[in-house]
């Protein structure tokens, strides 16, 4: 794509405004004000997402929901309604498709726009943007940011910037000097180790970052230097995608006390597996190759599959298959930080569905409908209303 054809694009990111925490607020308003928290009612697993009240105190997501227990004790912590919040997702996207058929969800609660020719219609982006704010606030009763701008970069570091109900606009021709001030933190790919290895060579801003050379940068980082050097100069060429493939499905859980026993490693992969299953369910899919990841306490990573005869959606075959997997590693030998457990090769279930009519014997069909029975139960109270008895806490014992 041409830059001048790039110059010409409008584009719109919109994000919700702590979506799991705000929904629950919209639902029990006497929650207003108060630093709410959602991920879990336990000390495992990690937030969700967290009020700003609660951000306050430094909880932020993907935090272990045991250090956001130290640092907001007395918050509300709630579990995870899924259901419900893929429930006003949907109305707010629906609100989005009025404006644009070039909708490309990033997750639940954001995605991008694409506006282009659009002015006749419905005015400048801006007005759009305004627009589409005030009916999710209308309609739906929620907040959301924006940001716009001519590239997807721009746009959602812009939507970033003045939450929450925020709306940025960045120029087509003011793109550079929109990014140049940034800290370096606010680009896609620069993570923490990232960003000390930039510090030794002076880099703090965007900008910074612009004005090493390429060949520096590649030879720093390979090919993730080039994809950093194209970023501060501001240059994104991808387009607004409605449609995305899926590739896999899973579930990863990051320890906050190494693992050294078999037994325990068996118990996590257990819950990766009900979870991962739940997921392949939610979003209509089979998945035939399991994948286990294992990351050990000095970092090493190594991940082991195995491709299934026929594609499932159960977790307890998903479990048996990543219980061989883990024989194929040095869990029990070595500590572990790191467990994830992931399903590729993934079909649509209705495309399956005449097979497994023929293919199923009463068990496999008794557990399909099981685990629809049991979804119905955690989407409507939680993941934590019910769960294979293995999993529940012990007296004394981890939990």
């Amino acid at each position: 794509m041409s830059l001048e054809r790039v110059k010409l694009r409008q584009i719109i990111h919109l994000d919700m405004d702590a979506f799991y925490a705000a929904v629950e607020v919209l639902d029990n308003p006497n929650l207003k004000g108060q630093p709410v928290i959602v991920g879990g009612t336990s000390k495992r697993g990690v937030v969700s997402a967290a009020s700003y009240e609660a951000r306050k105190y430094g909880v932020h997501s993907a935090q272990p929901m045991a250090a956001a227990r130290r640092r907001c004790p007395h918050g509300v912590f709630l579990p995870v309604r899924m259901a419900r919040y893929r429930e006003i997702s949907d109305q707010v996207f629906s609100i989005f498709r009025r404006f644009s058929p070039l909708v490309e969800p990033i997750a639940l609660d954001e995605a991008f726009l694409d506006v282009t020719g659009l002015t006749r219609l419905f005015g400048p982006p801006e007005a759009i943007a305004r627009r589409i704010k005030g009916l999710i606030k209308e309609e739906v009763g929620l907040t959301a940011s924006a940001g716009v701008a001519s590239t997807k970069l721009v746009a959602k570091i812009a939507s970033d910037l003045e939450k929450p109900d925020g709306l940025v606009v960045v120029a087509p021709d003011r793109g550079q000097e929109f990014l140049d001030p940034l800290p370096i933190s606010r680009l896609w790919g620069v993570g923490r180790a990232t960003r000390a290895a930039l510090a030794l060579l002076g880099v703090e801003t965007i900008g910074d970052l612009g004005r090493l050379s390429r060949e520096i940068l590649v030879r720093k980082f390979g090919d993730h230097g080039r994809k950093l050097h194209r970023l501060a100069q501001g240059l994104d060429e991808r387009e607004v995608t409605p449609w995305r493939e899926v590739k896999s499905l899973g579930a990863e859980e990051t320890f906050l006390e190494d693992i050294l026993l078999v037994e325990e490693a068996e118990r996590e992969i257990l819950r990766l597996a009900v979870r991962s299953a739940r997921r392949l369910r939610r979003h209509g899919f089979l998945g035939r190759t399991v994948s286990l990841k294992v990351k050990y306490h000095d970092f090493q990573q190594i991940t082991r599959s195995e491709t299934l005869a026929r594609p499932t959606d159960h977790a307890g075959e998903v479990f048996q298959t990543a219980c061989r997997l883990l024989e194929k590693t040095a869990v029990g030998v070595r500590p572990v930080r790191l467990l994830g457990l992931s399903l590729s090769q993934l079909t649509i279930l209705e495309t399956e569905r005449q097979a497994l009519l023929f293919e199923e014997g009463g068990d496999r069909l008794k557990n399909r409908h099981l685990d629809r029975a049991l979804d119905a139960i955690t989407d409507k109270y939680g993941e934590e209303a019910i769960m294979p008895a293995s999993l529940l806490p012990k007296p004394g014992g981890r939990p």
